[in-house]
């Protein structure tokens, strides 16, 4: 099958979390998360088959978490590294996870498109707030005394995640600019798949003769994501996380999954605190920048339902 690019129609843009490839506690070893990159990319080029040009973006949190966890055991033998160099590493990491299968679906199915991986930079406030106030969970979901103790050991932050167990949490400054971003566009535009802005994009800030220098944080990738896909105008953003469709009072005696959302409904229900600033509060914050920024439709699901939600038969739709 050849896809030239006057076959393409629209361009979507799909957000992939960090913990999506992540199965199981017992399946977190590198070809464990690569093989969970291989079931996301499947859905991925269905979409392409589809004639949809496609962005990817994805997480890094728990990825983040054992870059500078084996820096941290390793310590006394060589330096450490800092968590922006934690960042980069890991955007070429799950990027070449991504390419590698996007390649051998595109060879299985005989599609003639390529995958590219943009390390992109982001740019940061250096007074943002978040520098004092660490909210980011990154690494492995821990039991309380385990979180507690390494906090002791290694000078953590560490917070309970959504229910979900103890993590250690970091800054996480708001994205105010793409570096990349033209680069990324001229990528797209010539009919690549580009993968940008993982784990958010590695957080940088400008000094006084405009250099740019990293910073000790991780960018909340779906804010980055939702800049994004504004930047490039794309017809549909979705964000691929651990549930089929939002929730208000999520794990509650009355919890209510939702269909759709509209901008205002986003909004009242992020003001009234029923998500979750480590985990769906984001979410929420960048499908509704997206949408106010004139973006044209949006889509939160989980990877095994993603055709359905495309159809309208699950997930939760974003729009007006």
């Amino acid at each position: 099958m050849h896809t030239s690019k006057n076959d393409i129609r629209k361009t979507a843009l799909i957000a992939v979390g960090g913990n999506s490839l992540i199965v199981s506690k017992d399946k977190q070893a590198i070809p464990d998360q690569y093989e969970a990159a291989v079931q996301t990319v499947k859905r991925i080029v269905d979409m392409i088959e589809q004639n949809w040009n496609v962005v990817i973006t994805h997480g890094s949190g728990p990825q983040v978490g054992f870059i500078l966890r084996r820096s941290e055991l390793a310590r006394n033998e060589i330096s450490q590294v800092p968590m922006d160099y934690a960042d980069a590493d890991i955007q070429g990491a799950v990027g070449y996870m991504f390419q590698r299968a996007l390649h051998n679906e595109f060879t299985k199915r005989r599609i003639d498109r390529a995958p590219i991986t943009v390390v992109t930079q982001v740019l940061v406030d250096k007074k943002d707030p978040a520098f004092e106030n660490p909210t980011k969970p990154i690494g492995p979901q821990l039991n309380e005394e385990i979180a507690k103790q390494r906090a002791t050991e290694h000078g953590w932050i560490v917070k309970e995640d959504a229910g979900r167990g103890w993590r250690r949490v970091v800054p996480s400054p708001k994205p105010k600019k793409i570096i990349e971003l033209e680069q990324i566009r001229h990528l797209v535009d010539a009919n690549y798949v580009v993968i940008a802005c993982g784990g958010g994009g590695i957080p940088v800030i400008e000094n006084e003769k405009n250099y740019l220098v990293g910073v000790e944080a991780v960018i909340d990738k779906d804010l980055a994501s939702g800049m994004l896909a504004s930047s490039l105008g794309v017809d549909l953003f979705i964000i691929s996380t651990d549930v089929d469709k939002v929730a208000i009072n999520f794990r509650k005696k009355n919890q209510q999954w939702l269909d759709c959302m509209t901008l205002s409904d986003a909004r009242a229900f992020h003001a009234a605190g029923q998500f979750d600033e480590g985990s769906m509060g984001p979410k929420i914050q960048a499908m509704s920048q997206y949408l106010e920024h004139g973006g044209r439709r949006g889509l939160i699901t989980n990877p095994e339902k993603l055709e359905l939600a495309l159809q309208g038969k699950s997930g939760t739709a974003f729009g007006g």
